[in-house]
Formats: structure tokens, C-alpha cells, sequence
């Protein structure tokens, strides 16, 4: 088989920076293949993305030493416009390359600038529209689409040029379950076609589908081959900040063979050793959960419409949230939830019905009022984040209440150490990793210390160890006293830290229960294009009370002491 990419002796440092960002990089791509790359953020996996298609160094400068040549061509010796037909890339930061005025014309304009004939980019448009589920938005604004449906344009956009390798950086962060799947069944298209297929993600069930594996870390390749070698050496995978696939921890927990990475290879090991069975088990009631008291916020018939949109974004939403409650709001792209997040603080006006603080509707509250009830992190930190500095940042909601600059010092100071960015306060926030931005972003909020915190897929781009700080924070504050709402399409999120699940689907609940029961309800949660993550579908299987790992372990295991006292 021939090499579709080539990389020789890479080593490249951004100008401005002492250290490489990627070095020494010596390996090869199989053409035809899928690769899955891995490792902790700051790892060098997104520059080395940018040099396969010459965006390093031709538009990202620094000292550049070694080449790669991608089907034969040196990539240094040729423009950035000239490597595109031959391959193509979805960035971390997807909106970045987003910008036609409509759906349709943002497919279009890659295979218009290749002169592809207009009858074959119809049919691209067609084709790639409904490979990614857009077609029936064919005429919105890219601006008016949630994050997920704008992730689909950016990957449409560019399989529309059919590059004979794609290249995807983080692909699948704000895709729901389904949508995850289904940006994974490009491979298998890609195969067919024997296209290259190379993808940067930290889920270790989309690595399980790939032929290779490479692990990142410190800019380099710390290890390689295939997943079923890589995603069992689990000292490899901690030192690379990568995550353990929670099944094969399951099973090396319980002393059982194998290391299975899906729910299926986990269930056809338990039935071959004979070491666990099915059980029918009654899922607990989706009964309302929560501290005792008033409500801290509550939905009264919220209705919503987008001005120039038919179709209704939210319909008659009734829900209440009590103070001290850590709730999860979970749905398919588009189903809603961010919709109905920007109306907690006052963002968005509700269309029909009520939004209501504390008793009083949120048109009856001044801006700053909210500001101090309710903080809200967007799903994307680049479109709250402006300020020149990092102490500048988070100090500017501060100031615009008012307060003195001993307290701003103060508050500017225990929000950055909550968040793991102490030292970084006269850093220029945009030249930060998207994780680190993310932080930011909510230290600008926490700041300000408001009673409820609203985050927007605050785990999103984040690699396993700053996932694990950033929900360890938010459990902290909830353990102060704080309501926490966090939007997410990470079941295993919402599993571990979420006593409360608010599904929605067209813009209506679907589900509300303690999270253990939502997620027992795995046909429900299907019509919603959502599905538990592999440990808790094992769960249901086995008939247990567990959410994470160790609850698991520690239910099974009393469960085998129990049949053996019996005995």
C-alpha cells in the first residue's frame, strides 16, 4: 500500500515562542486508512493538522525544519490554495471558516473555486447537505444555526471539494450521540472510496474504529499502532492525558479478561467467561429531584421564534429549578437548549409565557441585577472574550458593576486560581489554547460570584485532565451553595456530576428525573438522538445503580459477596 502522507524529521516553533510546538516527527499514513490522533491539549495535535496542508508555516510563522509530502508533493513547496484539492481540513475552531451567507453557498463555494461544473455542485450540495442533516436549512444564515449544526456546514463545506484526505480536528465536540455516528460513517465512505481519513478526538470508542493510532504529547509521537494495542496500555494513555475507556477499566478494576472498548465487545466477553448475567431491573421513577424549597428560576409556558423563522424554537416550556440544584440539559442539535439557557439570564425575551427569577419575570430586572443572579458562559468562550489581557477580562464585569479595585484585585485573582489559570493574568487571551479560553471565560463570570452558573458545553476541546478540573471546579461550587446548569452532549458528563436530567427534543422536555432514571430510558433517549455512554448502557445490561466506574465495581463486587454468603 502506497503513502498517501509522509512526514520527515518535523520540527516547528511558532515565532514569538522558545519552545517547539511539534518535534522531530518522523511517521507515515497509509493511503486509504484511517487515523485517529490523541494526547493532552497543548500536545502539538492541531499544528501539526495546519502543516499537512501548508497553513504552518506559510500562514502560521515560525522556524520550520524537516517536510512532509502528501501524495508525492512536497507540501513547503507549494501554496496553501494549490494543496486544497488534495486535501482538505475541518479546524478545531470550526466558525472560523464560516462566512457565505447562507447554507447552500457556504457548501458551494469550495467546489466554485476548483471550477467544478455547476450541475456537479449541485449535486454536492445536494448530496453533502444530507449526509450532514441540513438539507431542509439549505436557505438559513450560518449565523442562525446552534453550534452543532454549524460543526455539520464546516465538515459538509469541506467533504463537498471531495479531497482525496480529509483532515478533522476535534470533529465531533459539539455533536450530539448520533451526530458523532455519523460523522464516523465518513470513514467507511471514505474507504470505499480508498480516501485517507485523519481525525483529532479524545473519545476512545471513535479511536476504537481506526486502523492507527498515534498518541501526543510534548509535540511527539508517543506512541503508535492500532487501537486494539494503544487503547489497552493504560500507563501510555495517563502520561498522554488521554482517556482510559471506562470498560476496560471496568474490567481490569474486576480482575475479568479482556480490555473491550464498546458496550458490544463487553457483553460477548461477560457471556463467554460466564462472569456476569442480565438482569431484569425496573428503572428508578423519573420522579422530581432536587433540594426542597421555591423555586430559584421557572419556565411558565416559555414559547420562543427567532425573528424571520416559522417554526417555533421552544413551545411551551414548563419547568422549575430550585437552588442548589447541579442539573444537566441534554438534547440533539437544535433541540432547543440553548435557546432556553439564554432566557435564564434575561438574553433571550420570551415569545409566549414566562421566564421568572426569584418569583419576578426577568423584564422587570436591570441588567446588572441579572448579572449577579444568574452567570452565563457561551458555548463558544471567543464570543464573550475581548479584552487585551486575561486580568482585564475577567476584571470587566466587575467594573462594570462598580466595584472598587481592591475587590476587583481580589475576586480577579480567587476566580483564576479556581479555574487553574493563576500567572496568566497580563496574557493576551487569544494567543491561549481554546481550553485555556474556555477557563477564562468562566472566571470572567465567576468573578462576579452570581447564585446560578450557566455553562455551554463547558467540557468542549477539553482533553481528559482539564475536563476533570473544569467539572471538579463546577462540583466545588455546587458544593458551596451554587446552582449549576450545564448544557452538554457528554452523557458521561452528565452521569457523573449531574443529580438532575432535562432532556429536550423540538423544542419541548422530553425527559426530567434523577439522571440514573432519564438515562435507564435508553429508547427514549434514542428518539432524541441520544445514548447513554458504554459504561451506563452496561449498566441497564446488568441491572445495577451504577454511574461511574468505582460505584460499579463496588456494586458488583457486593453483589458476588452476597451469592457467595447465600451459597
Amino acid at each position: 500500500m502506497s503513502q498517501a502522507i509522509a512526514i520527515e524529521d518535523l520540527t516547528f516553533t511558532y515565532r514569538g515562542r522558545d519552545l517547539p510546538a511539534i518535534q522531530n516527527i518522523r511517521a507515515q499514513v497509509e493511503e486509504g486508512s484511517f487515523l485517529v490522533m490523541m494526547g493532552h491539549e497543548g500536545a502539538g495535535k492541531s499544528t501539526l493538522c495546519s502543516a499537512l496542508n501548508g497553513l504552518v508555516p506559510k500562514f502560521l510563522r515560525g522556524r520550520y525544519q524537516g517536510r512532509i509530502l502528501v501524495k508525492g508533493r512536497e507540501v513547503s513547496h507549494h501554496k496553501v490554495s494549490e494543496m486544497a484539492s488534495l486535501i482538505g481540513m475541518v479546524f478545531q475552531d470550526f466558525e472560523d471558516q464560516l462566512f457565505s451567507t447562507n447554507v447552500e453557498l457556504e457548501v458551494a463555494f469550495g467546489p466554485e473555486n476548483l471550477r467544478i461544473a455547476r450541475p456537479e455542485i449541485e449535486r454536492r450540495i445536494q448530496s453533502y447537505l444530507s449526509f450532514v442533516g441540513l438539507e431542509k436549512l439549505r436557505r438559513r444564515e450560518p449565523a442562525t444555526l446552534s453550534g452543532g449544526q454549524k460543526q455539520r456546514l464546516a465538515i459538509g463545506s469541506v467533504l463537498a471539494m471531495e479531497p482525496e484526505i480529509l483532515v478533522m480536528d476535534e470533529p465531533t465536540t459539539d455533536l450530539d450521540p448520533r451526530g458523532r455516528e455519523e460523522v464516523l460513517s465518513v470513514a467507511e465512505r471514505l474507504r470505499e472510496k480508498k480516501r485517507t481519513l485523519l481525525i483529532v478526538d479524545h473519545d476512545p470508542e471513535i479511536a476504537a474504529k481506526a486502523d492507527r493510532i498515534w498518541l501526543m504529547s510534548g509535540g511527539r509521537i508517543a506512541a503508535e499502532g492500532p487501537p486494539g494495542e494503544i487503547l489497552a496500555d493504560v500507563p501510555t494513555l495517563n502520561s498522554c492525558g488521554v482517556k482510559v475507556p471506562p470498560l476496560a477499566e471496568l474490567f481490569s478494576a474486576m480482575g475479568w479478561p479482556g480490555r473491550p472498548i464498546t458496550v458490544g465487545e463487553a457483553i460477548a466477553l461477560l457471556q463467554k467467561y460466564n462472569l456476569a448475567r442480565r438482569r431484569d431491573h425496573k428503572p428508578p421513577a423519573l420522579s422530581p429531584v432536587g433540594p426542597r424549597g421555591a423555586f430559584i428560576m421557572e419556565a411558565d409556558g416559555l414559547g420562543y421564534i427567532y425573528p424571520r423563522h416559522d417554526s417555533a424554537a421552544l413551545r411551551r416550556i414548563d419547568l422549575g429549578i430550585r437552588e442548589g440544584e447541579f442539573l444537566a440539559l441534554l438534547g440533539q442539535n437544535g433541540s432547543g437548549k440553548t435557546t432556553l439557557a439564554k432566557h435564564f439570564n434575561g438574553l433571550l425575551r420570551p415569545t409566549h409565557g414566562q421566564m421568572l427569577l426569584r418569583g419576578r419575570p426577568t423584564n422587570q430586572y436591570r441588567q446588572h441585577e441579572l448579572a449577579r443572579l444568574v452567570g452565563y458562559v457561551f458555548q463558544n468562550p471567543d464570543h464573550q472574550i475581548f479584552s487585551n489581557t486575561v486580568y482585564e477580562e475577567v476584571a470587566f464585569g466587575l467594573r462594570m458593576l462598580g466595584e472598587d479595585s481592591k475587590k476587583i484585585k481580589a475576586r480577579v485573582s480567587e476566580a483564576l486560581t479556581v479555574v487553574g489559570l493563576e500567572g496568566t493574568e497580563q496574557k493576551v487571551p487569544f494567543a491561549l489554547t481554546k481550553g485555556e479560553r474556555q477557563r477564562v471565560a468562566v472566571a470572567s463570570v465567576l468573578a462576579i460570584q452570581p447564585q446560578v452558573l450557566v455553562l455551554d458545553e463547558p467540557t468542549t476541546g477539553l482533553d481528559v485532565r482539564h475536563q476533570g478540573s473544569m467539572m471538579a471546579m463546577l462540583k466545588g461550587l455546587h458544593e458551596r451553595g451554587h446552582t449549576v446548569i450545564i448544557i452538554t452532549h457528554s452523557m458521561e458528563v452528565a452521569e457523573k456530576y449531574a443529580a438532575r436530567t432535562v432532556v429536550m427534543k423540538d423544542g419541548s422536555i422530553l425527559l426530567d428525573g434523577p439522571t440514573r432514571a432519564v438515562f435507564a430510558e435508553e429508547d427514549r433517549l434514542e428518539t432524541a438522538s441520544l445514548r447513554p455512554s458504554s459504561l451506563l448502557r452496561l449498566s441497564n445490561w446488568l441491572g445495577t445503580e451504577a454511574l461511574t466506574v468505582g460505584q460499579m465495581v463496588q456494586e458488583l463486587k457486593a453483589k458476588k459477596d452476597s451469592m457467595q454468603n447465600e451459597k
